[in-house]
């Protein structure tokens, strides 16, 4: 089951770079967190791990419903036009999804060098969630769709800590958690300026800003 489920996160990472539509992009993440939560509840019943338990279910409640929501919520209010903006187009950026995915790959098989094949593949799906969460970051040009790429990140790295790495302290992962929810917050405010300032929330406007 662990298999599939890492498997889901890669697709779920793909379907975030080939999404055309603001709302498809959203609905990918909160798959994509949805898969993530499932996996670490599986894990933690696997060890035995209350702390990880709870873990998961703050990711289903946090990153698959109040996060999506939010997201959600700021683009009906400002009546953003669902079409997403590109820098690179979807068909270049499968491509550059998938060489960075094997450079990931590659990187993984030799730090997870005596790992087993499960650890393996989870470090290298991580490595490729943070790469392709990057990469939403830099190519495209909606700040909504730039949020979601830093989340996408955030997904891998926890993913990364909590099964690769056998896990954080409870007290940290809480603290990431809360760090997570204020940065959404603030980077909504943000977007509701840009918005307010540019008529629209395409960040390459605030170029305009430079003397």
């Amino acid at each position: 089951m662990e298999f599939f489920l890492i498997l889901g996160l890669l697709a779920s990472a793909f379907g975030l770079v080939s999404a055309k539509r603001l709302s498809v992009l959203i609905g990918n993440f909160s798959l994509q967190s949805l898969l993530l939560a499932i996996l670490t509840f599986v894990e933690a019943v696997n060890l035995g791990q209350l702390g990880l338990c709870i873990i998961a279910l703050l990711v289903l409640a946090l990153k698959v419903v109040i996060i999506p929501k939010i997201l959600s919520n700021i683009t009906k209010e400002i009546k953003v036009n669902d079409n997403l903006e590109f820098y690179l187009n979807p068909q270049l950026s499968l491509l550059m999804a998938l060489l960075l995915t094997y450079l990931c790959w590659t990187f993984a098989s030799v730090i997870f060098v005596e790992s087993d094949a499960v650890a393996k593949m989870c470090g290298a799906v991580s490595f490729s969630m943070i790469a392709l969460g990057m990469f939403l970051m830099i190519f495209r040009v909606k700040a909504l769709a730039q949020i979601i790429g830093l989340l996408a990140m955030e997904n891998g790295v926890f993913l990364l800590a909590a099964l690769v790495l056998n896990g954080m302290p409870f007290l940290v992962e809480m603290a990431i958690f809360f760090d997570v929810f204020v940065g959404v917050v603030i980077l909504g405010v943000f977007v509701y300026r840009i918005n307010r300032l540019f008529v629209g929330i395409d960040v390459s406007k605030l170029n305009r800003l430079r003397g």
